[in-house]
């Protein structure tokens, strides 16, 4: 009999660490340097070590990264920024807040991210910065797109909130993880990721001194000295307590990506002879972190395969079942409409399975047995 399966197992994962946190959050509590704290800047340090970055800026959230970001670039309104229509709101909506214009651009049918060719096509004499999303846990292919963005002068901001962790390796057979190879990365902490606080949370990385200072007086209102502001800002801090928990978090996130890919070799296998079912493709160029274990199925049976599994106590997700280009919030939002067929595919036959550090093979074995017998009983085999 295997445990109750969950997306996302925090609480297993929390109790096999739970001395180590509790400590960690007794010693703000012991403290009371609840804002701004020794932890925050301790793991801000241990994240740069990590990554191999220059500066990490702790921020509130995901969004407030990617906000803080584009602030830093100084955008104007109906500037142009491209971006992946497949992908979550957050990377879209921050274009829009900042008054600027979201260039939805179509997605890899393989790896789900940016289509290259498509960004190319895209660039117009308004566009001021390129947004790739690393999705699910895989890279952008960053080699090619930094030489187009950089024959068009143009920034690149990683959305790194799916894949922290993951390692792009270039043609010369250097390696750089994601987020650290644009002019500005952007990551979230948000409980679920594969480095979760248990609260928000987010980051931002860059090896550029001058923008570095600058996104941190942005993200404490506009200051870098007390009651003195120089830019508008706003006020996005990573609290003392996510700091402690996630820098505990970081010392076993190798470890957390290694049982990820265990999990996505067992499910390859498993669905390795059912035609009906695509697996996640693996990149060349990068490790894959899986953030998401997403498959493909026939449209026509997609629901229904998410309705048998939830009866069988087996949770799913479709991510995104209505692409950014389709939100009701840029339904009066003039953009450069290109073709984003691919998207619209992808977004009728996404379903992401449970994928999580706790997954163990019961778990797993009762999962697939279970996609194996709807298939089975779908598309019976002819005599």
């Amino acid at each position: 009999m295997h445990t109750p399966i969950q997306m996302v197992d925090l609480k297993r994962q929390y109790q096999k660490i739970k001395t180590e946190i509790d400590e960690a959050i007794s010693e703000v509590l012991e403290h009371c340097t609840f804002i701004q704290g020794p932890q925050v800047k301790r793991f801000a340090d241990n994240l740069q070590h990590y990554l191999q970055v220059k500066h990490v800026i702790p921020c509130a959230n995901g969004t407030d990264a990617l906000q803080i970001a584009l602030m830093a670039l100084e955008l104007q309104p109906g500037d142009e920024v491209i971006t992946p229509s497949f992908t979550y709101i957050a990377t879209a909506e921050v274009i829009a807040l900042l008054k600027a214009k979201p260039v939805f651009v179509d997605v890899d049918p393989h790896t789900f991210c940016l289509d290259l060719e498509a960004v190319s096509q895209a660039i117009t004499p308004r566009t001021r910065a390129i947004v790739p999303v690393h999705l699910f846990g895989q890279s952008v292919d960053m080699q090619p797109l930094l030489a187009l963005a950089e024959a068009h002068q143009l920034p690149v901001i990683e959305d790194n909130a799916q894949a922290i962790g993951c390692t792009y390796r270039f043609a010369d057979g250097s390696a750089k993880k994601t987020g650290t190879m644009g002019l500005i990365g952007c990551t979230s902490f948000f409980p679920s990721k594969n480095l979760g606080a248990y609260g928000d949370g987010g980051a931002i990385c860059t090896d550029d001194d001058a923008l570095a200072e600058k996104m941190r007086m942005i993200a404490n209102h506009g200051q870098s000295k007390r009651y003195y502001h120089d830019l508008v800002g706003c006020n996005s801090r990573l609290d003392s307590i996510q700091a402690a928990i996630l820098d505990v978090k970081l010392r076993y996130l190798d470890q957390y990506i290694a049982a990820r890919q265990q999990a996505a070799n067992r499910y390859d296998a498993g669905f390795a002879d059912i035609p009906a079912i695509t697996v996640p493709y693996r990149a060349p160029y990068c490790s894959h972190v899986f953030h998401q274990y997403t498959i493909l199925v026939p449209p026509e049976q997609r629901d229904a395969l998410q309705q048998y599994l939830s009866q069988q106590g087996i949770p799913t997700m479709i991510y995104y079942p209505v692409p950014c280009h389709q939100q009701k919030m840029f339904s009066s939002l003039p953009y450069i409409a290109h073709s984003l067929k691919t998207t619209e595919w992808l977004s009728a036959r996404v379903l992401s399975l449970p994928m999580h550090t706790e997954l163990d093979e019961a778990q797993q074995d009762f999962i697939i047995e279970h996609i194996r017998r709807f298939f089975t009983k779908a598309y019976p085999q002819q005599p």
